[in-house]
């Protein structure tokens, strides 16, 4: 099961609507087949790694990050695939939740004999298919807050000069993070005071363009597509993984909003002092209500700054 995520998180950023999905099909104790969720969602990973083993698939067992969809919709139903090619034993990681699918997939694989086993590593499947699996929970896409700041906090210096806060491993490592997303979205000071290009900068991620998204109720520029407010991501089409790159008003308003489910930190090691917070006012009364609210599950050394991931407890996937 650990191949089959590894393989679902190349998809990321690339397979909606659908979930980026991992597969391995194992003969005995040979790999015969792997797959995942190809660009646009189609094919399904069931099918690219059923393709790669033929009729060695027949007797052998399938790892399946996703319960196999039972309809079909753009290809032929994974249930049924699996079914044809003489799958003996399926083994799943997390449930859909999505109507057509949502336990279908099971039942049509129990009816047919195949041996079904689900739950494995769920955990981690459904923090590897957040995107998706937000998508049908709340009608939203997953969205990430990347603040890169001072130790003391700071995004940049009084006068506005922020190039560069972060070492050229934090650099890098945002535009990895950059091309696990549909989209990337700015306020529109951001975009006056630094034009992004939002694009991946990466050695074999170059052809990974995510729609460049502004803050703003105002008429956008070419190439960008305006956002009213937090609540309007829920109207984005084919945009299951949202990067909230800033500034500081389009953070606070996120997170004022509760819209934030995953926050990224990255944080160099110096002072600025009074220069510019990384978040605005996000309507905070009382110190107790910000505690409680983050939970740290990845911290790290990124050449000398520091990264942290942090999930919001109360938007947290399968809480």
């Amino acid at each position: 099961m650990g191949a089959a995520l590894a393989l679902g998180a190349r998809g990321r950023g690339r397979t909606a609507p659908n979930p980026c999905v991992g597969c391995v099909i194992v003969a005995g104790n040979v790999v015969v087949g792997r797959g995942w969720t190809q660009p646009g969602g189609r094919p399904h990973a069931e099918a690219v790694a059923l393709a790669e083993a033929g009729a060695a698939a027949r007797g052998a067992t399938a790892y399946v990050t996703l319960e196999p969809c039972a309809a079909p919709g753009r290809g032929p139903a994974c249930a049924a695939l699996l079914i044809e090619a003489g799958i003996a034993r399926v083994v799943v990681a997390a449930d859909d939740p999505f109507p057509a699918v949502n336990g279908q997939g099971y039942a049509r694989l129990r009816a047919a004999g195949i041996a079904v086993e689900t739950g494995v590593r769920a955990g981690e499947a459904e923090r590897a298919m957040a995107g998706f699996l937000t998508r049908q929970w709340l009608g939203r896409p997953l969205v990430t807050l990347k603040l890169a700041t001072s130790l003391d906090g700071q995004i940049a210096l009084g006068t506005g000069e922020s190039r560069w806060i972060t070492g050229p491993e934090a650099r890098a490592h945002t535009h990895l993070e950059r091309s696990r997303h549909e989209a990337i979205l700015v306020g529109r000071g951001t975009y006056d005071a630094d034009a992004p290009q939002l694009d991946v900068r990466m050695a074999g991620l170059e052809e990974r363009r995510p729609r460049r998204l502004m803050l703003t109720r105002q008429a956008p520029p070419p190439g960008w597509e305006a956002v009213a407010s937090p609540a309007a991501i829920a109207a984005l089409d084919r945009v299951d993984h949202l990067l909230v790159e800033g500034g500081a008003g389009a953070a606070a308003a996120f997170v004022a909003a509760g819209l934030v489910d995953r926050l990224i930190l990255y944080r160099a090691p110096i002072l600025i002092g009074a220069g510019r917070a990384a978040l605005g006012d996000i309507g905070l009364g009382r110190l107790a209500e910000a505690h409680g609210r983050w939970r740290l599950i990845d911290a790290r050394a990124l050449g000398s700054d520091r990264l942290e991931v942090y999930e919001a407890l109360e938007q947290a996937p399968g809480e």
